[in-house]
């Protein structure tokens, strides 16, 4: 029991680090146009915002969205006990949560394989980018068959994930948005508090992949925040001292997405009934991440022989 929780913990902790690198990276750019005095209160409250409010209350705020007959407090008391009616109507809920989040994360990746500029690792790659325009209908047809399949199984479980495909467009958005303002809080006169208050918010925007992510590792929300919030954590640590370091390693952000669109597949087949083992989520993602890890180094003493 205490291996099955450390693997998942720490497996939680990476999966949260290599969604936030961009985050990361904004994050040191808006920093270093603002004063010393304002970095320490952003990287301080900052800090307490991401780990405590929105890694710390999103889980919940997630449980809560699939188990609507429950009251807040019950929501608490399911969230922390394997036993009792709130905690069995959680896991009744089980399919409704790992199929929106499921859908979410795979859109995410396909949208990352099909429309981002990205450092291209493979010729796949490219080819895919060349086909962006068919994004949408692919998303269409996947979500037709997904609601399709669901409301034959229980029309709860098809609202579900049309709630999957919403929250993922309404976060696309932000994330769109967020390279546009990266440059407008770089060269334009917005005052400090402004800049960590947008700083706030796009941390926001960001964390979602995360705490939705975490749903594939463990429904155990304390282990989630754990996880996520030691991410966090060292997220903001990298922010401080080694950002343009980790920036160099070009093919990190391809081992996010390829980890993220696992683990939303293992969401969804999960939701329909087909279950993994606990260290499936944890190794998928250390897998991923080590390989393209390696493929960054390669490109890295590459760069540095032709010089």
């Amino acid at each position: 029991m205490i291996i099955e929780t450390l693997i998942i913990v720490f497996g939680l902790c990476i999966f949260e680090i290599i969604c936030s690198v961009d985050n990361a990276i904004i994050n040191a750019s808006v920093l270093r146009t603002m004063s010393y005095k304002y970095r320490k209160i952003f990287l301080f409250w900052g800090i307490l915002f991401a780990v405590f409010v929105v890694r710390g209350l999103l889980p919940f705020v997630i449980v809560w969205a699939t188990n609507t007959s429950l009251t807040i407090p019950e929501v608490f008391t399911a969230c922390f006990s394997e036993n009792g009616e709130a905690a069995r109507s959680m896991e009744k809920s089980k399919p409704l949560l790992l199929l929106g989040g499921g859908i979410y994360l795979l859109y995410v990746a396909l949208s990352w394989l099909f429309l981002e500029e990205k450092n291209y690792a493979f010729l796949v790659e490219r080819f895919l980018k060349r086909q962006s325009v068919w994004f949408y209908a692919i998303v269409s047809v996947v979500t037709t068959v997904l609601v399709f399949v669901s409301i034959r199984i229980d029309p709860t479980l098809a609202l579900a994930a049309t709630f999957g495909v919403s929250a993922f467009f309404i976060t696309d958005g932000f994330k769109k948005n967020a390279e546009e303002k990266e440059r407008e809080l770089l060269t334009g006169n917005l005052s400090a508090w402004s800049k960590i208050l947008y700083l706030e918010v796009l941390d926001t925007s960001f964390s979602i992949d995360g705490v939705i992510g975490a749903f594939a590792f463990t429904l155990s929300v304390p282990l989630i925040i754990l996880g996520n919030g030691l991410g966090a954590f060292v997220v903001r640590e990298l922010t401080i001292k080694g950002i343009d370091v980790i920036a160099q390693y070009a093919y990190l952000k391809n081992g996010a997405m390829y980890s993220i669109g696992v683990l939303g597949t293992l969401m969804i087949l999960e939701s329909f009934g087909q279950e993994h083992p606990f260290w499936l989520a944890p190794l998928n993602t250390i897998v991923i991440l080590s390989f393209f890890m390696i493929l960054s180094v390669k490109e890295i003493k590459q760069a540095h022989g032709k010089k």
